[in-house]
């Protein structure tokens, strides 16, 4: 009686077919242990490769460069410390002004101001202005002028000399300083001058230039140059001043 296929004898046949002769045993052996060797060998390259173009490059830029220090590092302090001194600029520190007070003060002479400063606080360093001063001719808030020589009439005082001035100019300096302007040249014609025009001429200050304007309201216009003389304020010294600088 013959045996089933599905029997003992069957399945020892299957086992039989499947089982490698040793010689087949050792080359399968060899070949397990080279495709090993093979993965091993690529897996190490591979890894290394990384190291030259990707992920090598991390540990690089965390170390100092051979150039100088990498940017975003320590070095951009320095930077922008030299960008601040270099940014720096002369122009904050305060330019003193020297300027020489002269006439009706307790204490004429050179004095040093501060930036900015105004002709009330010139006369403050020059001690103050005396009793006799006549402060109503003078503008006290305007600003002064570096170098310029600051007159402080006194009262009734109409020759004050030419050299010196009285607080006129265009922006209310000392006529003294003028001298050699195109504005101090130009010749002013009292007819139509408003208050800053005639506050140009030399020894015309705020209050002398209103009495002018006073006297042509009053009088209709000026018929002559030597009209001035009438002038409350303007003697015959002032007036020679003046002669070569109006026209009516």
């Amino acid at each position: 009686m013959s045996s089933s296929p599905d029997g003992p004898d069957g399945a020892r046949t299957r086992l039989a077919a499947l089982a490698l002769s040793p010689r087949a045993a050792v080359v399968l052996a060899v070949v397990v242990v080279v495709v090993a060797v093979v993965v091993v060998l690529l897996g190490s390259r591979s890894g290394a490769e990384p190291g030259v173009g990707g992920g090598g490059s991390v540990t690089m830029t965390g170390g100092p460069s051979p150039g100088g220090p990498s940017p975003g590092g320590p070095a951009t302090a320095p930077a922008s410390a030299s960008g601040s001194t270099a940014g720096s600029s002369p122009s904050a520190s305060v330019t003193a002004l020297v300027v020489h007070v002269v006439g009706a003060v307790e204490r004429p002479g050179v004095v040093t101001l501060g930036s900015g400063s105004r002709v009330s606080v010139a006369l403050e360093r020059a001690g103050g202005a005396t009793a006799e001063a006549d402060l109503a001719r003078l503008n006290l808030a305007r600003l002064v002028q570096d170098g310029e020589r600051l007159y402080v009439p006194r009262v009734g005082e109409t020759d004050i000399p030419a050299a010196l001035g009285v607080d006129s100019g265009p922006g209310g300096a000392a006529g003294g300083g003028d001298g050699g302007s195109p504005a101090a040249e130009a010749v002013v014609d009292l007819n139509t001058a408003d208050q800053a025009t005639l506050e140009t001429l030399p020894g015309i200050g705020p209050g002398l230039a209103g009495r002018i304007i006073a006297w042509r309201d009053e009088h209709g216009r000026f018929a002559a140059v030597e009209d001035l003389l009438d002038v409350s304020g303007i003697g015959d010294g002032r007036f020679a001043d003046l002669r070569d600088r109006v026209r009516v």
